[in-house]
């Protein structure tokens, strides 16, 4: 199957499926010398494993990841790095009534129409599942970019349902399990869920990142955008539908004397553009804002048709997350952090060149 590697300088191929043995990925391109163990990585997967609250699914996953390749005497050695993530706790079982229907929302009804065959068993290939090797391979090029730039990548929900979440601290974000920047809401965010939950309904989230200290200069232009590069990284996320840049749909009701960032000697005075200028990174930081769908999978009877074109009820079972949006965080954090690692490789080979006669 095409389209499963992300990033040309720093590549990262993804691999598995949702109830196979093993997940994972390769990343070619990481450079050689960087301190690497388990315990860099597993951070951020622990932050977005399954089972950590009555809100995600119940599928109980260590998520353990084991680095198969690429590290010698604990640092890297240049060469790939191959990172491995074994299922534990499926339940093919909960997707026998589904091997021959379409589940609304779910891709079923495409995958079946490209490949002519799919794995049902809790999405196969489609599953948010595969998210996890995404977040392993972020996590080292969150370090990388750390190290080399002190950049620092980091989201939160802002938006859940029709409840808009005010950013109030950093420090709020990884003190509960909706990744909210506010404490006082979360009673209000857990009393929504509850009732979603006893609804057997699903709801979409909107989700802020942020990249400081970004060295201006990254990205290339018309084809391959600093912004068009996250745009194209942050669409493959599973259930994402929109993507915004700094401002985003809020320019249109601008003016060019609002919307355009002034500089001054000391700096930009706004940052409407979000941190890129022309697809080519201003220094500024970099924001991104992500419009997330209410999961397809619910107990609520919807109506599709089998393999056969006949008409059906489908009700879907399972343990699922009632928003995909409440784990979305670090794995929006993982994706962007690659493409700024990618481009900021292609950076590093061209200044090698720029200048000489």
């Amino acid at each position: 199957m095409a389209g499963n590697t992300l990033g040309r300088f720093f590549a990262v191929t993804n691999f598995g499926e949702s109830h196979g043995p093993a997940i994972g990925c390769v990343i070619d391109g990481c450079p050689p010398g960087v301190a690497l163990s388990e315990a860099d990585i597993q951070h951020d997967l622990d932050r977005r494993r399954p089972g950590t609250s009555r809100h995600v699914t119940q599928r109980q996953e260590s998520d353990r990841v084991e680095i198969l390749s690429g590290v010698y005497e604990g640092k890297t050695t240049g060469t790939p790095i191959a990172l491995l993530i074994r299922n534990q706790d499926q339940r093919s079982k909960d997707y026998a009534n589904i091997t021959d229907r379409f589940r609304p929302g779910h891709a079923d009804y495409s995958y079946w129409h490209k490949y002519g065959i799919r794995d049902p068993r809790g999405g196969g290939r489609s599953s948010a599942r595969l998210t996890a090797p995404t977040v392993a391979a972020g996590a080292i090029a969150k370090k990388c970019l750390a190290l080399r730039y002190g950049t620092q990548v980091r989201a939160y929900m802002s938006q859940l349902g029709p409840i808009q979440i005010p950013f109030q601290s950093w420090d709020e974000v990884a003190n509960n399990p909706f990744f909210a920047p506010n404490a006082e809401i979360i009673p209000e965010l857990e009393s929504f869920m509850d009732k979603l939950r006893r609804d057997g309904d699903s709801i979409g989230a909107r989700i802020e990142m942020v990249a400081s200290g970004v060295p201006a200069g990254l990205g290339e232009p018309i084809y391959e955008r600093l912004d068009a590069d996250i745009a194209h990284a942050m669409m493959g996320l599973n259930a994402v539908k929109a993507v915004a840049i700094g401002a985003g749909f809020d320019c249109v009701s601008q003016r060019g004397s609002e919307h355009g960032d002034e500089i001054t000697p000391t700096g930009f005075l706004s940052n409407h553009a979000g941190g890129i200028l022309g697809g080519i990174s201003s220094g500024q930081d970099i924001t991104v804002s992500l419009a997330i769908k209410p999961t397809s999978s619910i107990r609520i009877e919807r109506r599709s048709v089998t393999t056969a074109n006949e008409p059906i009820q489908v009700q879907t079972l399972g343990r699922h997350d009632p928003c995909v949006g409440i784990r979305a965080a670090p794995i929006a954090e993982a994706l962007l952090a690659i493409i700024l690692m990618d481009h900021s490789l292609r950076q590093a080979a061209y200044q090698e060149y720029k200048g000489l006669e």
